[in-house]
């Protein structure tokens, strides 16, 4: 029995962890992390040591180039820490329209962050889209951690 509970539990954690990808409150791959280990510790898989260590490295890789690629590429193309705030906001009422949303939410966000700053439109925009590459960077590399995770969880669940 307790192993249908930690199943359960590691199903759910691996959703909430390739959906904490792209909302900013939810850590999508330590989640997605959480639920190897649960997986784990069934009776349904068995992970070698080295596949454990090495996705955890590269959890907290990516946690951690999620919080410097966004400041990154803000700084990278002039913008401020309120472009950041302003992607992240747009990202939140993004998510709310969609999948377009998600995309144009941030941009729109940084843009108007960054004419709080400063009311300038041209450094605006710049500063805004180097906000959105370095967030869309963020995104891409904990969705390809969350989405190889997943793969590990299914191949060892079906195997």
């Amino acid at each position: 029995m307790a192993d249908y509970l930690l199943l359960i539990a590691g199903i759910i954690l691996m959703i909430f962890g390739l959906i904490g990808c792209l909302v900013p409150v939810l850590p999508g791959p330590p989640l997605s992390y959480a639920g190897i280990l649960l997986l784990h510790f069934t009776r349904f898989a068995n992970f070698s040591q080295w596949t454990l260590i090495i996705l955890a490295c590269v959890t907290v890789a990516v946690t951690i180039l999620d919080y410097i690629v966004p400041v990154w590429g803000t700084r990278k193309f002039g913008g401020s820490k309120y472009g950041t705030r302003g992607a992240t906001v747009g990202l939140i009422i993004g998510f709310f329209l969609g999948p377009a949303g998600i995309i144009i939410g941030p941009l729109i966000g940084a843009i108007v962050g960054e004419l709080i700053f400063k009311d300038d439109f041209r450094y605006a925009l710049k500063a805004g889209i180097g906000s959105l590459l370095g967030f869309l960077t963020g995104i891409g590399l904990k969705l390809a951690a969350s989405f190889v995770m997943t793969f590990y969880f299914i191949k060892e669940l079906i195997k």
